[in-house]
């Protein structure tokens, strides 16, 4: 969508409440806020114990600690000036892998391996080692795995990168946000363009062939200008696949943001500009795009999964994992089965005692009932292909065409001509797709009044 039309349309956007709504990011469904106590310990023993010998999962492994916690941040972490918690956690980690491979039927290999954090590479060498080789000897990596890090530049060194290779990482991710000294000064992140290179270096001298980058709009004090010389210094260090996400300033839930002064931050239309700014910039170098906020290079496995169709959806964002196990590991971490939703403890001792007294940490979760998986699966094709298949869902969920044409009627009511129907699909043409989110919300069968949610901009 060109700027020009981007205009064109905006008066219609604003309309329909784009610019004041808060939405889900629907990286599952139900969201998070609607997970209950009702999910415990039991349950997350019987579904891991449910899945079927020889299939494939995936690992999500969560660090909660950072050298120093940035104020942009709304993430489940912690701050550490010294190592003996890490290694005290490293210990906990190892013990509930224990504890998992007791339950795990056999035969299970990793289609995905993600370590996530807070700083998964504030680790030692010998930790990381240690710990790779923890998970390993629980799930060994099945053909094709993909196992990719977070890695922060300011906290990454020859040593650690060379542990990391060595144990397989293959997909590094770095984390951005913006290359602008006077926005990293605001948002309490000093990482400047020439460490990031540095670290970017490194990580391809290790062979390591896929390389991830996050970056933010909406930050105090972005304009189009700054985000463009952002965006293309950030090019200039060629990332296979750019997550380009809106900054959600909620200093109510993140309490470290109230460190942002609110009077700095653009106001939702120039968070919208913002966004075309950098995705044009990302689409004019070659880049696909991919859902509402993700680019990748033709060649990257996000991209060819978007072809194809497989594209998917999860916690960390877009995927073409097809896995149906997500299993997650550490303080907060959240698994998904084919059966619903369970998350450990959030609190780092909450956690740590439950895994110390031989059992699994699970503190809250949500089992499907109802019409919970065919709506999760009309909610993540239209973040993932702006198009809901009504023959897909027939054939999946045994459901009757008269019942899809009325969940569809519920969106068309809302948002009219911004949707379509071709060939009995629901589809959102270009101009509406940054309506997407608040389209999904149609679909979305909980309260969401319970929850604060991030701008639908």
């Amino acid at each position: 969508m060109h700027n020009a039309r981007l205009m064109a349309t905006e008066s219609q956007l604003s309309r329909l409440g784009l610019f004041d709504a808060r939405v889900p990011r629907y990286t599952s469904y139900p969201t998070a806020p609607h997970f209950n106590s009702n999910t415990g310990e039991e349950d997350f023993r019987r579904w891991i114990e449910a899945i079927d010998p020889g299939a494939r999962i995936s690992l999500y492994l969560h660090v909660p600690f950072c050298r120093r916690l940035c104020w942009f941040c709304a993430c489940r972490t912690q701050g550490t000036t010294s190592d003996e918690p890490v290694r005290a956690y490293v210990e906990t980690l190892k013990a509930e892998l224990a504890l998992l491979k007791a339950h795990l039927p056999s035969g299970v290999t990793l289609s995905r391996l993600h370590w996530g954090g807070g700083t998964p590479t504030l680790l030692s060498p010998a930790a990381m080692s240690d710990l790779a080789g923890a998970v390993f000897d629980v799930v060994p990596m099945g053909d094709d795995a993909e196992f990719s890090v977070e890695i922060d530049p300011n906290e990454i060194d020859a040593g650690r990168l060379d542990a990391l290779a060595a144990a397989g990482m293959n997909r590094a991710s770095i984390g951005v946000q913006d290359f602008d000294p006077q926005i990293q000064k605001t948002i309490g992140r000093d990482q400047s363009f020439e460490i990031t290179k540095i670290a970017v270096d490194m990580i391809r001298e290790r062979g390591i062939r896929s390389l991830n980058a996050d970056i933010l709009f909406g930050l105090p004090g972005q304009s189009t200008a700054r985000i463009a010389a952002s965006v293309q210094k950030l090019l200039s260090l060629g990332p296979d696949r750019v997550a380009l996400y809106g900054y959600a300033h909620v200093p109510w839930m993140a309490r470290r943001q109230v460190m942002i002064p609110s009077d700095t931050l653009p106001r939702p239309e120039e968070r919208l500009q913002l966004f075309e700014t950098a995705r044009e910039l990302f689409v004019a170098d070659g880049y696909a795009e991919i859902g509402i906020d993700h680019f990748a290079l033709p060649g990257d496995g996000l991209a060819v999964a978007a072809r194809e169709g497989r594209l998917r959806r999860n916690f960390q964002g877009y995927t073409d994992d097809t896995a149906p196990v997500l299993v997650g590991l550490g303080a907060s971490s959240i698994s998904r089965f084919p059966q619903g939703y369970a998350q450990n403890a959030p609190a780092t001792s909450a956690y740590a005692r439950a895994i110390r007294e031989g059992r699994f940490a699970t503190a809250r979760g949500h089992e499907f009932s109802g019409e919970d998986r065919l709506r999760a699966r009309m909610i993540e094709a239209l973040m993932c292909d702006f198009r809901i298949d009504s023959a897909e869902l027939q054939r999946d969920f045994g459901v009757a065409a008269t019942r899809i044409r009325a969940l569809f009627d519920i969106a068309m009511r809302e948002f009219g001509d911004m949707l379509e129907v071709a060939d009995g699909d629901l589809v959102i043409p270009e101009r509406a797709r940054p309506l997407t989110r608040m389209i999904a919300r149609a679909f979305d069968a909980y309260d969401l009044s319970k929850a604060g949610h991030s701008p639908a901009v």
